[in-house]
């Protein structure tokens, strides 16, 4: 019987908060906690096998919760070694058998809609590099006014739950709105529909009802939108992508509440709060 293995937390650094400026509903500065993202490439026996985004609390579990959930292995004694190197941002995995042959395993694999386990290969990021959004000027009545158009959707979540929304809008109009039960399925939904219909979303705003993070910031700027708006909150690497790319990150959208992570300037404060109340 395996004696019970207790897992510490490998870098006191990762996986816990980071702090950031951000500026709320009120046009105020205020610091806030950003979720901490790490890229991390699985090889196993030199052979790469998948980028997970992740925290990086516990990387050895990670890898090897994995490679059993994906059917790599089926016994934990065929794994000798798993060793982590935060600084090449690298797993490495040695087996018994140091000739095996993932193919099969690689060709067959499904992309999951597992929230917590999103695919970003290093010709993505590299991509970004030479993408800069054009700049949109947004008055905050206009996502007030948004925020309301969205509520007459989200039709699968509020009668089953369990999926995401995004939106492309235009202004408060809201352009085309997929659900899906995953994030990435739904932005990847838009991506094509704006493809198809030869779209160039420079004057466009992203809806998400998921968190804003590396991935999510990095398909948006692709798609050439200059502003992402999420209810949920963000990851301080979906932060240093939207720096990146020029794109106005908003987090924690819901009700008369937000927070202007990135591109604060093209947000004009226009609700003259002491008439409001």
């Amino acid at each position: 019987m395996h004696k019970l293995y207790k897992p510490e937390m490998t870098d006191a650094g990762l996986g816990f908060s980071k702090s950031a400026i951000a500026v709320d509903e009120l046009g105020n500065s205020r610091q806030i906690e950003l979720v901490g993202e790490r890229a991390l490439t699985l090889y196993v026996d030199k052979q790469e096998i998948v980028t997970l985004m992740t925290m990086g609390t516990h990387p050895e579990l990670l890898t090897l919760g994995y490679l059993k959930n994906q059917g790599f292995f089926e016994k934990i004694d065929e794994i000798t070694v798993v060793q982590v190197d935060w600084e090449t941002e690298a797993v490495a995995v040695v087996t018994n058998d140091q000739q095996s042959d993932f193919s099969k395993q690689m060709q067959q694999r499904t992309v999951t809609t597992g929230c917590g386990q999103g695919t970003v290969f290093g010709r993505l990021m590299d991509k970004l590099n030479n993408i800069a959004v054009p700049k949109l000027s947004i008055k905050q009545t206009t996502i007030y006014a948004l925020l309301d158009s969205l509520k007459l959707h989200n039709e699968v979540y509020k009668k089953a739950g369990a999926v995401h929304g995004c939106a492309l809008c235009t202004g408060s109009r809201i352009d085309f709105f997929v659900e899906d039960v995953g994030r990435h399925n739904a932005v990847d939904a838009i991506a094509g529909y704006m493809w198809l219909n030869g779209l160039s979303g420079e004057k466009n705003i992203f809806y998400t009802t998921g968190r804003l993070t590396s991935e999510m910031v990095i398909k948006v700027a692709q798609m050439g939108i200059p502003v992402l708006l999420s209810r949920s909150g963000a990851t301080q690497m979906g932060l240093d992508m939207a720096k990146q790319s020029g794109v106005t990150l908003v987090s924690r959208a819901k009700g008369k509440h937000f927070m202007v992570l990135n591109g604060a300037e093209n947000i004009q404060f226009n609700v003259d709060w002491n008439q409001s109340m």
